[in-house]
């Protein structure tokens, strides 16, 4: 794909002057495309884990353990080649303001009047706390949110053996992070998180948990009105322009579709863009059985005389992942400093 992935930094944050967010921003992809992004393969540490690798990369848990399986997420390994799924199919247009793909965990970012991109990933609901599926808006930024929590949620705790109190103050163990939006939905916000490792996951009682260094980058970016749309694609299909086709799995979420035939989702996805495409892909059908039974999250060629993932993942070339692990101290509301690299290559 010959779409290049811009890395940069924002330093100057709201909460802290000396804190810097990575954010990954792409180019709108050409006509014929709706892929963004490319693959990545790193060589992990004795010291890496999976979740410092998905967090410096904006990778969600649930997209850096489907795209390595059998990977021990705490201990990889050192020399461990570590797949990093940095390349996405971007939602069904129209391209505008936030679009949430709640089982793919992933929020996409279109600022008006740029031909960019931003994407995230992001802690979606608990079983039973499903989000609402379709449109509202930004109607405010929180800085330094406060949280009263409902008693049911108290009640949850209590039950589960985990007690939480009534109220959290501001600051960098209180749940919602220190900066929100606030969405046209009730309650529900796009905020930071104090347990960062949770993104990914499903973690929250309807809310959406970011990184809180993307939260930085978001609550800079975002105006208040922003158009936010929810979705639920656990299959998304698409094209980078290189005449394939490509299909990303993802776990489906049974709120929205209990005992569906995921199987037929996804051919009515293949089908459904297939024609918007004018195309007729010859479709390797075995493959996409294979992904609607293991979801992978990585987009995987289904058309016919295309290589399997493994073979695209054994030609990428493995670069030394050399920064520092976040550590415990990162593990709270507050943005950490950027990552540094300390010039390690894998023992």
């Amino acid at each position: 794909m010959n779409i290049k992935l811009i890395r940069f930094i924002l330093c100057g944050g709201l909460l802290l002057d000396a804190t810097c967010a990575f954010a990954a921003e792409f180019p709108l992809p050409p006509a014929g495309s709706n892929m963004v992004g490319q693959l990545q393969v790193v060589l992990a540490r004795h010291q890496d884990t999976l979740l410092d690798i998905a967090r410096h990369y904006d990778v969600g848990y649930n997209e850096i353990r489907a795209a390595n399986p059998g990977v021990d997420p705490w201990l990889p390994g050192a020399g461990t080649r570590v797949l990093v799924p940095t390349e996405y199919v971007l939602p069904p247009k129209p391209w505008q303001g936030i679009i949430i793909n709640i089982p793919a965990r992933r929020l996409f970012y279109f600022p008006a009047d740029q031909k960019v991109v931003y994407t995230f990933p992001v802690g979606i609901f608990r079983p039973k706390w499903p989000d609402p599926v379709g449109s509202t808006k930004i109607i405010a930024k929180v800085k330094n949110p406060t949280w009263t929590v409902p008693k049911n949620i108290q009640e949850e705790h209590a039950k589960a053996g985990e007690p939480i109190p009534a109220f959290f103050p501001a600051g960098p163990d209180n749940p919602m992070g220190e900066l929100a939006l606030e969405t046209g939905w009730s309650q529900i916000f796009i905020h930071g998180t104090n347990k960062p490792w949770g993104v990914g996951m499903r973690v929250s009682h309807g809310c959406f948990h970011v990184y809180p260094e993307n939260e930085v980058q978001l609550f800079k970016m975002v105006k208040v009105g922003t158009p936010v749309r929810t979705i639920d694609q656990p299959y998304v299909v698409g094209s980078n322009g290189n005449g394939n086709l490509y299909l990303q799995s993802f776990e489906p979420v049974e709120a929205y579709h209990k005992g569906g035939n995921n199987q037929q989702r996804a051919v009515d996805a293949i089908t459904a863009f297939s024609s918007s495409q004018h195309q007729g892909w010859t479709i390797n059908w075995q493959r996409v059985i294979n992904l609607v039974q293991k979801p992978n999250t990585v987009p995987v060629a289904i058309n016919i005389h295309t290589p399997d993932l493994q073979a695209v993942a054994d030609q990428l070339s493995a670069q030394p992942y050399d920064f520092a692990p976040y550590g415990d101290n990162a593990n709270t509301a507050t943005p950490p400093p950027a990552p540094v690299s300390i010039g390690n290559t894998p023992k």
